[in-house]
């Protein structure tokens, strides 16, 4: 079987999981009431209830809840707004990888290119994983590591960064090029571009690799709980938060 080397897992979008659309059936004609109804063991739900589209939200949460592995977000020191992004999988299905946000929901156009102050930071959780199928199932990836934290934190901080006076139809050049270069960077945070910066997780300090740009700042580190931890954020400090484990997603919906 051949092995490819590579420790890129999927890109974080820069949208959520959008609501799906859901027409109504058309209305049945008026019929007589039946004689008798048939006892049923359990009731049913009322017909417009059975309709109704199941909001994106819950069925975020429900992809969350399908990992295996815990995920993080700030701490409760932080008592902003809390909301959920996307879960990404392999290629068996399995829940990889996925980002909380916190504070003010990011657009690409934002503080970069309108002036506007967004406050925000994305707390990514990315699975310890020994073995990952490629895409294709031929072969092998190698393991998840800080560096694909570090990978998957960079690449979404970019997709919510637009360079002031740049056009649309460059955009895309320029992220595809920023994109390659994030990458570069994950695979060498012992490099020049990085520092170290002590935060707590669960209550323990914990080293990050750390780095500013014009567009936010991007740390990534692991946790002693199974999980490598990335961040991104902008207008926020990343020297004043902390992370913890999420017990209840109900903050977040």
């Amino acid at each position: 079987m051949e092995t490819t080397s590579s420790s890129r897992v999927g890109t974080q979008p820069a949208d959520a999981t959008t609501d799906a659309t859901t027409d109504a059936p058309p209305t049945a004609p008026p019929q007589a009431a039946p004689a008798q109804t048939a006892p049923q063991e359990h009731p049913q739900l009322p017909q417009e209830a059975a309709a109704a589209p199941v909001p994106a939200v819950r069925r975020a949460v429900e992809g969350y809840l399908r990992a295996d592995f815990p995920w993080y977000g700030l701490d409760a020191a932080f008592t902003g707004a809390r909301w959920l992004m996307q879960v990404g999988t392999g290629a068996d299905g399995s829940v990889e990888h996925g980002s909380t946000g916190h504070g003010d929901e990011p657009s690409a156009r934002g503080e970069i290119a309108t002036g506007e102050k967004e406050r925000f930071a994305v707390v990514v959780t990315v699975a310890s994983n020994p073995l990952r199928r490629s895409g294709d199932g031929t072969g092998v990836l190698e393991a998840t590591s800080v560096s694909s934290a570090a990978w998957l934190a960079g690449s979404g901080l970019l997709a919510y960064s637009w360079p002031v006076q740049m056009d649309h139809t460059l955009r895309d050049d320029w992220l595809d090029q920023q994109t390659e270069a994030a990458w570069e960077l994950a695979d060498a945070l012992d490099g020049e571009e990085w520092s170290t910066l002590s935060l707590p997780v669960d209550g323990e300090p914990t080293v990050f690799h750390y780095r500013e740009s014009e567009f936010g700042w991007v740390l990534a580190g692991s946790t002693g709980s199974g999980v490598h931890l990335g961040a991104y954020g902008r207008g926020m400090s990343a020297y004043g938060i902390g992370f913890s484990a999420i017990g209840d997603f109900a903050a977040y919906e």
